[in-house]
């Protein structure tokens, strides 16, 4: 009898996860689910590209893990009954079906996060997924010379949007509201290279600036200063798929599942949860920071994890940990700043062109890897030889 895997969500860690438990396992000892909704791979990180105009490298998954063993279920998540081990799920047009697995992989991620700010959600545009990205990118499409472009948000996602539209667009007048200051968690470096690229790109700065209220013709702040905006980005955060939370599973005060070392959940040992979705003690127990730089890591430990208890092998014990933050700052300039363990900045930092260009190899390489789930190392499928309990459970079932 067949071990069912069922890998929820098939963004940076999803699909290295399925594509890493394939070449791990051996195929006749395992039935390998993933389900997406949507029928290609997302390169989340280059959402700011997208939204100006550029087009992306298509990867349709059909092509990403033929010949793997891999199950695509196209099909939305809706439900998740982690005490009956199953998964409902609804296609297209509408059917739902109920997927019983032995072993799941949570990777659903996360999504744009409004903060509750009045006007957010009517008003504002957001590039944490595809759709937000092509809606912006026709709204930016439409607007004239001189009209002002506001993004919400001074981290590396508002950071890079902001340059990318001021690049892309020098027409228009773009500016950043931080609540903080520009940068301020960069090494001096860094700092001085990010107003120094805002300068040369006439993009305006509103530092130490809470935005309170979203127009649709401008943001409010909690000074009291009206800002013109034709057009908000909201990038000021991001939430995690609610669905964790209506489950019996241990979740954080962010929705996030709690999990120990191997990804597993602590209330749930049938339940892993990777990336943006996993609440994960990096160094010092200081949580690790929602980004693709700390998911792949997440979910190859996960893999890991489930084909050594399934084979007998040893547990990975792996330290996540950090190296550096890239940043892209349009497509000629960049910003690598190197960083201690636990993402704290050092005084090192890369800029300029090679910056630009190292970012872009990063990004290349993450989604090759993705692309490419069963070439390089780990490549001996072992077989399952520990096979738990199996609750009483039909293969599939229509709801």
């Amino acid at each position: 009898m067949q071990h069912r895997i069922v890998v929820l969500g098939a963004g940076y860690t999803g699909a290295t996860a399925a594509g890493r438990l394939a070449k791990r396992l051996h195929r006749a000892d395992v039935a390998l689910t993933l389900v997406n909704a949507e029928p290609d791979f997302v390169e989340r990180v280059r959402m700011h590209q997208l939204a100006t105009g550029q087009d992306l490298t298509p990867r349709p998954f059909s092509e990403m893990f033929a010949g793997t063993g891999v199950a695509l279920k196209l099909a939305r998540v809706t439900g998740v009954d982690v005490d009956g081990r199953t998964v409902t799920v609804t296609d297209a047009q509408g059917a739902e079906e109920l997927l019983p697995y032995d072993t799941l992989v949570y990777a659903l991620g996360s999504g744009w996060n409004d903060q509750g700010v009045p006007g957010t959600a009517e008003h504002a545009h957001e590039i944490a997924s595809r759709p937000g990205a092509l809606r912006l990118r026709e709204r930016l499409a439409r607007l004239d010379a001189g009209e002002p472009v506001v993004v919400v948000g001074g981290g590396l996602t508002g950071v890079e949007a902001a340059t990318e539209i001021a690049e892309a667009r020098p027409d228009l007048d773009v500016a950043l509201a931080a609540r903080d200051g520009l940068g301020d968690w960069l090494a001096p470096k860094g700092r001085r290279h990010l107003r120094k690229v805002f300068d040369r790109l006439g993009i305006t700065v509103h530092e130490h600036t809470a935005v309170t209220a979203v127009e649709a013709d401008h943001v409010s702040t909690a000074e009291g200063e009206r800002i013109p905006a034709a057009v908000t980005v909201w990038t000021a955060g991001f939430a995690v798929h609610p669905i964790a939370q209506a489950t019996t599973l241990e979740v954080s005060g962010t929705g996030q599942i709690v999990v120990d070392r191997t990804m597993r959940s602590v209330s749930h040992p049938d339940v892993y949860a990777i990336g943006d979705a996993a609440l994960v003690a990096g160094p010092g127990d200081k949580p690790l920071r929602m980004s693709c730089a700390s998911g792949v890591p997440t979910a190859w430990q996960a893999a890991d994890a489930i084909a050594a208890r399934l084979t007998g092998g040893k547990l990975p014990n792996v330290p996540l940990r950090y190296f550096n933050q890239c940043i892209s700052l349009g497509r000629r300039e960049g910003l690598i700043q190197y960083v201690t363990a636990d993402d704290r900045a050092v005084p090192a930092a890369l800029t300029g062109r090679l910056a630009a260009v190292y970012k872009e190899l990063i990004c290349k390489g993450a989604a090759w890897g993705v692309a490419h789930p069963t070439v390089g190392m780990p490549v001996r499928r072992r077989r399952v030889v520990r096979m738990p309990a199996r609750q009483a459970s039909p293969v599939s079932e229509s709801v």
